[in-house]
């Protein structure tokens, strides 16, 4: 079953964090605003990864000291998905 989110981020430059989850497997993640590049990047090193892998990589990735980050905003929103 194909699970979505739409995650609003905080403490970064991205505003919003649009994820899909099919069976415990990423399918997508479509960040708005923040770094292009470096966010489509970690969009496609995601794809097809297993969520808990990927909060287990991105979790506590800190950005210029502001105790968070966009991938570990992506962590985030992965686990809050993975609660409901």
């Amino acid at each position: 079953m194909e699970q979505k989110l739409t995650y609003t981020p905080h403490g970064t430059c991205s505003r919003q964090i649009d994820i899909a989850v099919e069976d415990g497997t990423i399918r997508s993640v479509v960040f708005t605003g923040g770094c292009h590049g470096n966010l489509q990047g970690i969009s496609a090193l995601v794809k097809g990864m297993e969520t808990a892998e990927a909060i287990a990589r991105l979790s506590g990735i800190d950005c210029r000291g502001k105790g968070t980050s966009c991938p570990d905003q992506l962590a985030r929103a992965l686990r809050q998905l993975a609660t409901k």
